[in-house]
């Protein structure tokens, strides 16, 4: 295996890894954020907290039940990584 495929499958790897790791967080920040957005444009409330923190629970919410289970797709990857010097350098 050419060192330049070799690279560029862990390159696609990790992309897939960051967009599995962010995904569980970021898309309910995300319906919040719109959701928020929709109330404060029916009743033009323009006040900056009133989005943030609930958008902060959210995220906090979210990281709390797939915490781990990220932590654990991230020292996987990393794991496999590892495992694969050798290979590179052969």
């Amino acid at each position: 295996m050419e060192n330049s495929d070799f690279f560029m499958g862990i390159a696609q790897q990790a992309l897939w890894i960051t967009a599995l790791a962010t995904a569980p967080i970021l898309i309910p920040a995300l319906v919040a954020g719109l959701l928020l957005g929709m109330i404060q444009a029916a009743t033009s409330i323009n006040e900056a907290t009133l989005s943030f923190v609930p958008k902060l629970i959210v995220v906090g919410g979210m990281l709390a039940l797939f915490g781990g289970s990220i932590m654990i797709l991230i020292a996987d990857f990393t794991r496999e990584i590892f495992e694969r010097i050798p290979d590179l350098l052969q």
